[in-house]
């Protein structure tokens, strides 16, 4: 149930972000990144969890900073750190120990952060192709 959710929530904010173009600007995803890598925080809070608390904290700043660094350099970087928090979603519970962490949230969180990802990749993908198609002299 978890997954269905996260592909449902993920494709509602990526497909809405792009419908009414949201997501033409720079910052939307980075934006997102930064949200997503504070979550655990939140449920370290939750859970009452000091030293959770602590190391969520650090891994989080290292998704901030990866969503600053791609936000001014490159944004295939915040692709990568979105799916890349999907993939740590995947290994947290092996990493670290959140007593706040709901039991469906990592499966919820990896599939919504994969499905960005992605979402983001291809849109990079798409605006690439017609950047390389526009700038090819016309040989008429």
């Amino acid at each position: 149930m978890e997954y269905l959710a996260g592909v449902i929530v993920a494709l509602a904010v990526a497909g809405l972000a792009t419908l009414i173009g949201l997501d033409r600007e720079r910052s939307f995803y980075p934006t997102v990144l930064i949200v997503v890598a504070s979550y655990y925080a939140l449920f370290a809070v939750i859970g009452a969890s000091k030293g959770a608390l602590e190391t969520e904290s650090a891994v989080g700043a290292g998704f901030v900073g990866l969503a600053l660094l791609g936000f001014k350099r490159s944004m295939w970087l915040v692709a990568a750190a979105i799916a890349g928090h999907g993939l740590f979603d995947m290994i947290h519970n092996l990493l670290i120990e959140n007593p706040g962490v709901p039991v469906w949230w990592p499966a919820f969180c990896a599939t919504v952060d994969l499905i960005l990802g992605g979402w983001l990749s291809v849109r990079l993908l798409k605006t690439t192709d017609v950047n390389r198609r526009s700038t090819k002299p016309n040989r008429s």
